[in-house]
């Protein structure tokens, strides 16, 4: 079963896939689990090593094909060998809350993001992945919590800021939310641009206009003339009409003599009906 969560869902679920990095939940964003952990085995160390490996590719896909059962199945089997170091152990049981929550467990994914913290308290994907849980479930003020704490962890992530905004941003926190989409567009300017490989969220048409309208007003707080034009005429199309408000807004006032900009004022769109 599959829930519609929008585009402010698809958001938070790109962010949770991510920080994923399906090769690499380690210290280094990136880096695969290290095949050469201290293990006990028969058989020479290059040959546990390529088996090592292996379960952990067979587990990422099942993951690329959304089988999420057997993606735990196979992380679960590579948490059993021995000598693994704690952050590898972290690591592990990361994807394994990853896998759940893909499949909206989300009770199992939290368990399995506490099991990661047991062994790496330090390791921030788990604590935004934990408010990513409470935040599909609308619980904006406990979700903004976990992301707090990742962020204390990880300031330089911009998922984790995109997150926190977004979670802001349900609590009418409105100028918080402004600043932590700031800090993530400061940080990667393309993020609401890329798209996860994983596939499991489903994008619905979700009627915001507000929302709309605050992310142009970040893009515009930037300069960022095109972005804050595409995301303003969102907002005209899911029915934002406070032109007079528009119109004083600081931060609009920065583009206001902007080409793309004013043509949009003379010919702003019409509301689309669902």
């Amino acid at each position: 079963m599959q829930t519609k969560i929008g585009f402010r869902g698809a958001l938070m679920l790109l962010a949770l896939i991510a920080a994923a990095r399906w090769r690499g939940y380690s210290r280094q964003p990136g880096r695969a689990l290290a095949a050469n952990s201290p293990q006990v085995v028969t058989g020479t160390p290059d040959q546990e090593a390529k088996r090592a490996l292996t379960i952990e590719e067979r587990a990422d896909l099942h993951m690329a094909r959304k089988e999420y059962g057997d993606a735990v199945d196979s992380y679960a089997q590579a948490l059993r060998r021995s000598g693994l170091s704690a952050d590898d152990t972290a690591s592990l049981w990361n994807r394994i809350g990853i896998a759940y929550q893909a499949e909206l467990k989300f009770g199992a994914a939290r368990k399995a993001y506490k099991n990661s913290l047991h062994f790496r308290k330090d390791f921030a994907e788990p604590w935004n992945n934990l408010g990513t849980t409470y935040y599909m479930q609308k619980k904006y003020g406990k979700s903004a919590k976990y992301y707090l704490r990742a962020i204390a962890l990880n300031g330089q992530s911009a998922s984790f800021h995109m997150n926190l905004g977004t979670s802001y941003y349900h609590m009418d926190r409105f100028d918080q939310s402004v600043r932590e989409y700031r800090a993530a567009l400061l940080l990667d300017p393309d993020i609401l641009s890329k798209h996860s490989s994983m596939g499991t969220v489903v994008e619905t048409r979700e009627s915001d206009p507000k929302f709309y309208y605050y992310l142009a007003k970040t893009f515009a707080n930037l300069g960022r003339v095109d972005e804050a034009v595409h995301y303003l005429r969102r907002a005209f199309e899911d029915g934002f009409h406070d032109l007079k408000g528009l119109n004083e807004d600081p931060d609009f006032k920065k583009i206001s003599q902007a080409p793309v900009y004013v043509e949009l004022m003379k010919n702003p769109p019409a509301a689309i009906k669902e």
